[in-house]
């Protein structure tokens, strides 16, 4: 399910690559409820975490970010999913050292555990050593780097490119900026940031563009809403708790 929002190029040299954090810090926590629709009715049908901790990989220090992603246990007949995402990046360029992935979604079951050299620009998987581009992502790494983008820099209709690291290939991404709207959740009302990522294909979504997200539009970034047709139905997921921002949440209008 989280890797459905599996997103986001950069090469060297490009504003991305230098990007320092100022959107999160250690022990932030996010959590999102999980709705599906048939018929325009929508049902809860699971939940989604993201959290933050600072610890120590190899002695260097690192951003320790686990998402994860579970469908109600009454919902599983139809579509169990049981993900679990982990990335170690470098505190200050925001570079991937590891990523861990354990899924289950409608019983397509995989581990993947990769470890990034940035010196070498190169991935280590149990299946091989990679050749990455400078600045390459994993599905979390990317998640955040996001969340440091300067939206004010561009225009509606932009795109905005990254190389991410999965299944021992590396893909040409990007997000589309869309512009700035009000957007009400079932949390509140917020000022927000529009794009739309190029997904890959996997067993949830089609791939494309298809998906829509909505992020603060303040400095926290955070993802409030991401909206996606899938197979059969429509999936919303909304941001209904969040705790230790770096920021105060200045987008919120009202509950």
């Amino acid at each position: 399910m989280l890797c459905s929002v599996c997103w986001f190029r950069l090469s060297a040299g490009d504003d991305f690559c230098g990007i320092r954090n100022t959107a999160f810090h250690a022990g932030e926590s996010v959590t999102y409820t999980v709705f599906y629709a048939v018929a325009g009715i929508y049902v809860n049908a699971g939940t989604a975490s993201f959290s933050s901790s600072l610890e120590r990989l190899n002695n260097h220090p690192v951003y320790h970010i686990t998402a994860q992603g579970t469908s109600n246990n009454s919902y599983d007949w139809i579509f169990k999913v049981r993900d679990k995402y982990e990335s170690y990046f470098d505190t200050g360029t925001l570079q991937p050292l590891k990523f861990v992935r354990n899924i289950d979604e409608g019983g397509y079951k995989k581990y993947e555990n990769i470890t990034f050299n940035q010196q070498t620009n190169t991935a280590i998987t149990t299946e091989g050593v990679y050749k990455v581009p400078p600045c390459i992502q994993d599905v979390v790494s990317s998640f955040y780097y996001m969340r440091n983008i300067d939206f004010n820099k561009y225009s509606p209709g932009d795109k905005i490119p990254f190389k991410m690291f999965l299944d021992n290939e590396v893909y040409d991404l990007y997000i589309r900026y869309q512009g700035k709207e009000t957007v009400k959740t079932k949390y509140g009302k917020f000022r927000a940031i529009k794009i739309k990522p190029l997904l890959l294909k996997g067993t949830l979504f089609t791939g494309g563009e298809k998906m829509s997200v909505w992020v603060t539009d303040d400095a926290n970034h955070i993802p409030l809403r991401f909206e996606s047709p899938i197979a059969v139905g429509t999936v919303k997921v909304d941001m209904m708790q969040y705790r230790n921002l770096r920021h105060p949440m200045t987008s919120l209008i009202s509950w």
